[in-house]
């Protein structure tokens, strides 16, 4: 069983990664794919530059970033032109690593992105998990993690899907508004319900996301 497991920016989407990973399930991390795809040698490289322009890599093939995400975004077009360079690819590859999984007999298998909702991908996850957070307690772990300011995590939190979509989406959801032991407590019964839902698969056709919306 393919699970999406998403949120918002300093929800703690990591620290269940991290507990579903030290359980031995595969946890697929779709944002380290992201940027996995800009390395130098990545098909996807040329593509941006003729989209971009060519000074978009350095002479020593590394990608600017900020160049490229200065032209990307600068215009709808420009982003929407980015997406349908980098998703198919994210894609692809997101999916390799799923096959893998299922071949190697796992009876769950966890993909960690935070833009699950909304893509094509989102319809390839069995179920889904959205990971919340009070708004405040989000903007301090983002600003302890990548040291910035209150009103640049804020910007950032504001200009990301709402929380309330992605709930609405969501088969599960974690409520990190405690410690991590209670967080982890609640992914352990998460794991439980999922188990349970993975092994009822010769009854239950796992097509898509199931219709019944099952909160945790």
């Amino acid at each position: 069983m393919v699970v999406g497991l998403t949120g918002r920016s300093g929800c703690g989407k990591s620290s269940v990664s991290a507990f579903l990973t030290r359980q031995g399930y595969p946890c697929i991390d779709a944002d380290a794919i992201s940027r996995e795809i800009l390395q130098p040698g990545s098909p996807c490289l040329p593509r941006l530059q003729n989209a971009f322009g060519s000074d978009i890599v350095d002479s020593d093939g590394q990608l600017r970033r900020r160049v490229l995400a200065d032209r990307a975004f600068a215009t709808p077009q420009g982003t929407k032109r980015l997406t349908e360079i980098t998703h198919p690819e994210i894609l692809a590859r997101v999916r390799s690593r799923v096959d893998a999984a299922r071949k190697a007999g796992a009876l769950l298998c966890f993909v960690d992105g935070a833009v699950i909702v909304g893509t094509p991908f989102e319809a390839e996850c069995d179920c889904l998990v959205v990971v919340t957070a009070p708004y405040e307690q989000s903007v301090a772990r983002i600003c302890k993690r990548d040291g910035i300011a209150p009103e640049m995590a804020r910007r950032r939190l504001d200009a990301q899907t709402p929380e309330k979509t992605l709930t609405e989406a969501a088969n599960h959801i974690l409520h990190n508004d405690g410690t991590l032991a209670d967080l982890e407590q609640q992914c352990r019964a998460l794991l439980d319900v999922l188990r349970k839902e993975a092994h009822e698969t010769d009854t239950v056709c796992f097509s898509g996301k199931a219709k019944n919306k099952e909160v945790t």
